[in-house]
């Protein structure tokens, strides 16, 4: 079946269109896609041959009250705008845009669909907002371990003195107690502070460091989980310290590790335990207000329960963990040696996926 150009289209607006960066679909009064601009196109990934005569709800998945807003205003000729409203590709990606619908023919009616994607803009505020909270955070536990690093001491040294002075073995035990829980807790404080070295630049192969996570996680679970890489070769060495790397990377492995062994016990899947490393190149892609040429993504993805989302939005805190036996470290520290590597960590998580998001510039960012 072969279907007509859009009427409005044959008047000569189809160039100027096509030439535009904001994404144009013009679809008639049943909802069938007429015409579809290059960048509709692009955004959509799919092209104007393959789609032309479909209806809408086979190239996206929008709420049923969308399509019937959209056969609204068609019957009636009523222009409406949606705000942040979430497509769903038939592909697979979930799309957050802004659009607009206008009625531009009378017989028959068809509608102008001008859609923005907001998706890029969301994300660079939500990795302002990440980035500002991860400075707060350095600040408050800066200021927290020293007003806690200065009486310890003190205990310290008082209980070292009086340790001398005791001549009873059973109370100089006391004194050793106090001794190794200050020792303890000034431990706890600088963990919390992260890394306290500079980083030891070298030229860094991310895939070398991925490749000795790797061989760490399968000699910790003794083989039962199953790892699978995904990788880009094409992906060039950058400047970073590849051991501060590694101990990054690892904490989150660990945690994808412990998370799968719980799936069986939480959603009853029958699914084996499996961790996914993937890497891909970016280019041209924003990380808070710095804009890089080349960036490396890495996603450690696991089959686990998933992170509750009153939980989702705290993990990079110090001490905030899931688990009962977790220190709620590790997450923190991976985010300060990222953020070292002018970097960035992100999670997006639902039952039975979770996704470690690191983003790495690939050049020198001195």
């Amino acid at each position: 079946m072969s279907f007509r150009p859009s009427t409005t289209l044959e008047t000569g607006y189809k160039s100027i269109l096509d030439s535009l960066t904001t994404a144009v679909l013009v679809l008639g009064d049943d909802l069938a896609i007429r015409y579809l601009n290059p960048a509709a196109e692009n955004l959509f990934e799919t092209s104007l041959t393959r789609t032309q005569g479909l209806p809408l709800s086979d190239v996206l998945v929008d709420s049923a009250d969308a399509l019937e807003t959209l056969h609204a205003a068609a019957y009636n000729g009523q222009s409406y705008t949606r705000r942040e409203a979430e497509f769903a590709l038939l592909t697979g990606p979930r799309l957050t845009v802004d659009y607009s619908v206008t009625p531009i023919s009378l017989e028959p009616t068809e509608l102008l669909i001008e859609i923005q994607p907001r998706d890029r803009l969301l994300r660079i505020s939500r990795e302002e907002d990440i980035i500002s909270q991860q400075e707060t955070t350095r600040i408050l536990v800066r200021g927290m371990a020293h007003e806690i690093k200065n009486p310890l001491g003190g205990i310290r040294g008082a209980a070292q003195l009086l340790d001398r002075e005791l001549g009873d073995e059973g109370q100089r035990e006391y004194t050793r107690v106090i001794i190794d829980e200050a020792d303890r807790l000034r431990s706890l404080v600088d963990r919390m502070l992260g890394p306290n070295k500079a980083l030891q630049i070298a030229p860094t192969n991310i895939h070398e460091v991925l490749e000795r996570v790797r061989t760490l996680i399968e000699a910790e679970s003794r083989g039962k989980v199953h790892l699978r890489r995904d990788y880009d070769p094409s992906i060039p060495e950058f400047p970073g310290d590849k051991e501060q790397l590694i101990q990054a990377v690892l904490n989150i492995a660990r945690n994808a590790m412990e998370a799968a062994f719980e799936n069986d016990d939480i959603l009853g899947l029958s699914a084996s335990p499996t961790i996914t490393f993937r890497t891909r190149a970016l280019r041209q892609f924003t990380i808070g207000h710095r804009r890089h040429r080349l960036v490396c993504r890495i996603d450690i993805i696991d089959n686990g329960p998933g992170i509750p989302a009153d939980l989702l939005q705290n993990i990079f805190y110090p001490m905030i963990s899931g688990r009962a036996s977790g220190t709620g470290l590790g997450l923190s520290i991976t985010q300060s040696i990222i953020g070292q590597h002018r970097g960035l960590v992100e999670c997006e998580s639902e039952p039975g996926r979770t996704n470690f998001i690191i983003f790495l510039p690939l050049e020198d960012t001195k």
